[in-house]
């Protein structure tokens, strides 16, 4: 069972998770199982229809929780849709993003902007409303984030890169992989929210 989260509800403009409050500010390394509610409720750069028509995984108790950083996942009936959700600060943070629906294969190698992991036609450029007036007015924020949003697992060599690229030897313990890993998603999210 897990437990409850603090409700991150919108997010006003201005709004800032690096700045002030309690803790670091970044996110949490390893995020608690997650339900379909709390998911829901966290959303911060959408409306709450939107958040409640939003495609969350069926086999959210079938996640490596103990692996993960942050929950990503694509939208299978709408392919140009993806969402992340993280713990920032002590909140449960959701964003809408989007992206391109499958193309054909590039054949460029692209490295993801969270994990530094490369990618032949696995990174796409994936762009998040941002939130308040800010995102009313059509301003979004966008990276090149791997396909599958499945950073953690390509962070913790849990998961192996299909065809040309992969992790480059580093210095970095994983845990420090895993926390430059969070400083970065922690970064993209100050952009969408601030």
């Amino acid at each position: 069972m897990s437990e409850a989260w603090p409700r991150a509800g919108k997010a006003a403009a201005g709004d800032n998770f690096l700045a002030g409050g309690p803790g670091s500010g970044l996110a949490s390394s390893v995020v608690k199982p997650l339900t379909e509610p709390e998911i829901r409720a966290a959303f911060v750069n959408c409306s709450k229809g939107e958040a409640k028509r939003a495609s969350i995984p069926r086999d959210l108790s079938g996640q490596p929780w103990e692996d993960l950083d942050f929950l990503g996942w694509r939208d299978p009936q709408s392919p140009e849709r993806a969402y992340l959700a993280a713990e920032i600060d002590g909140k449960l943070v959701a964003i809408v993003l989007r992206c391109p629906g499958p193309g054909p294969l590039q054949k460029k190698t692209s490295m993801c902007s969270f994990c530094l992991t490369s990618h032949s036609g696995g990174v796409t450029l994936m762009v998040a409303p941002r939130t308040g007036q800010a995102g009313q007015q059509g301003n979004t924020v966008g990276d090149y984030l791997c396909t599958d949003l499945a950073c953690s697992l390509y962070v913790r060599g849990k998961k192996a890169v299909r065809g040309l690229g992969g992790r480059r030897a580093e210095r970095l313990t994983p845990e420090e992989q895993a926390e430059r890993l969070m400083a970065n998603l922690t970064a993209f999210i100050v952009k969408v929210t601030g």
